[in-house]
C-alpha cells in the first residue's frame, strides 16, 4: 500500500488548492482560497493537503489555536474535501494519515465541523460520521439547520397571510449588485438595536467577497413606495441557496415583507435548486432554538438538517489500524 503525504497549505499551492475544490465533492465556494484568505490576518492558517504517489486526494481546511487544530473557524462549515469517486478505503487512510501528522505535530485535538449533507455533490460518498465514531470523536455541540428541499416545498396560513399583505401592499422584490442599502439601511441597525451585535462580516468585507464572487453572493431587496423595507443576502452554492443575513424594518410583519420576499425566491429565483437553506435559529452554541424564528422558517416547508461539532484526539489514529479485515 502507498503511504501517504500530508503537507501544510502553502500560497504557492493556490491553484492547485482552489483546482480541487472546484472538482471536488463539495463544491462551495467557501473553500475557495479567495474566500478563506480573506480574513487570514485573524487565523493562523493549518490547512492540509494529503497526496498519494504525488497526487492531490483530500483537503482540510483548518487553523490553529495552541495545541489544538479547527476546521476553520472563518467558515460556516468544513471536513474533509475530496472527489466524487475517492473510495472509503482512501478516505479512512486519509484521516488517519491527517490524524498521525497531527500528533507529530504536537498537536492534541482536532475540532471538526461538520459539512451538512446539501452541500455533497455525490451524497452516497460521506464516512465522516464513521469516522468520527472510530476515533472515539466527542460531540461538542450539534446545530439544526432549516433547510427546504423544493421537491416538497409548502406554505403555512401564516407564510400565506403575509403573501397575502405583500401583495396588497405592492411590495417590489429587486436583485441589486450593490450591498451598502440594505446592509446600512436594515441590517447593521437592526443587529445593533435588537442584539447589540454586528455581523459577522464588515460591510467592507462583504462587498470584497461579493467583488471576488459576484455570482455566488446575491443580494434581494424588497421596496413598499420605493423605499426599502427588508432584505437578504445569500450564499449561493451548486445546491444550495443559502439565507446568510435576512432582516426587515419594524413593519415588517404589517406589510408581509420578508413572506413576500422568501417566497419569490422559492417560487422564481431559486425554483430550480434542490435546497433552500435558512440556516440555524440556534442560539446559547447550539444548546436551545429560537422558537419564534424556528417557526417562521418552518412556514416555507423547512424542516431540520444537522451539523455536528466533533472533538477527536489526535492520537486516536491508532484506532483507524484494524478497520479492515
Amino acid at each position: 500500500m502507498q503511504p501517504l503525504d500530508i503537507t501544510l497549505y502553502q500560497r504557492t499551492n493556490k491553484d492547485e488548492w482552489d483546482s480541487f475544490v472546484e472538482s471536488s465533492n463539495q463544491q462551495t465556494f467557501l473553500f475557495q482560497r479567495d474566500f478563506m484568505d480573506y480574513h487570514c490576518d485573524r487565523f493562523q492558517d493549518y490547512s492540509l493537503m494529503a497526496y498519494k504517489n504525488n497526487k492531490l486526494l483530500a483537503l482540510l481546511p483548518a487553523n490553529k489555536i495552541g495545541n489544538e487544530v479547527y476546521s476553520h473557524q472563518g467558515l460556516s462549515y468544513g471536513g474533509l474535501i475530496y472527489t466524487k469517486e475517492l473510495k472509503s478505503e482512501d478516505a479512512i487512510l486519509v484521516f488517519k494519515a491527517i490524524l498521525k501528522f497531527l500528533n507529530e505535530k504536537e498537536v492534541d485535538s482536532l475540532i471538526l465541523k461538520e459539512l451538512p449533507s446539501i452541500y455533497l455533490q455525490n451524497t452516497t460518498n460521506n464516512t465522516m460520521l464513521y469516522l468520527c465514531f472510530k476515533t472515539n470523536a466527542e460531540l461538542l455541540r450539534n446545530d439544526m439547520h432549516s433547510v427546504v428541499d423544493l421537491n416538497f416545498k409548502s406554505y403555512s396560513n401564516s407564510r400565506k397571510e403575509g403573501l397575502k399583505r405583500g401583495r396588497k401592499h405592492n411590495l417590489k422584490v429587486q436583485e441589486s449588485d450593490n450591498l451598502d442599502l440594505f446592509w446600512k439601511a436594515i441590517l447593521i441597525p437592526n443587529l445593533k438595536s435588537k442584539h447589540g451585535v454586528q455581523p459577522v462580516h464588515t460591510l467592507e468585507e462583504i462587498n470584497l467577497l461579493k467583488s471576488r464572487f459576484p455570482k455566488n453572493i446575491r443580494q434581494f431587496n424588497v421596496f413598499y413606495n420605493d423605499v426599502i423595507v427588508g432584505g437578504t443576502t445569500i450564499f449561493e452554492t451548486h445546491n444550495v441557496a443559502h439565507c446568510q443575513y435576512i432582516s426587515g424594518n419594524a413593519d415588517k410583519n404589517e406589510l408581509g415583507s420578508l413572506d413576500f420576499l422568501h417566497t419569490h425566491l422559492l417560487d422564481i429565483t431559486f425554483k430550480d435548486k434542490p435546497y433552500f437553506s435558512f440556516g440555524t435559529s440556534n442560539i446559547e452554541v447550539g444548546q436551545k432554538v429560537n422558537k419564534g424564528l424556528q417557526f417562521w422558517k418552518e412556514g416555507f416547508g423547512a424542516r431540520s438538517i444537522t451539523q455536528g461539532f466533533y472533538k477527536i484526539k489526535t492520537e486516536n489514529y491508532k484506532l483507524l489500524d484494524d478497520v479492515f479485515v
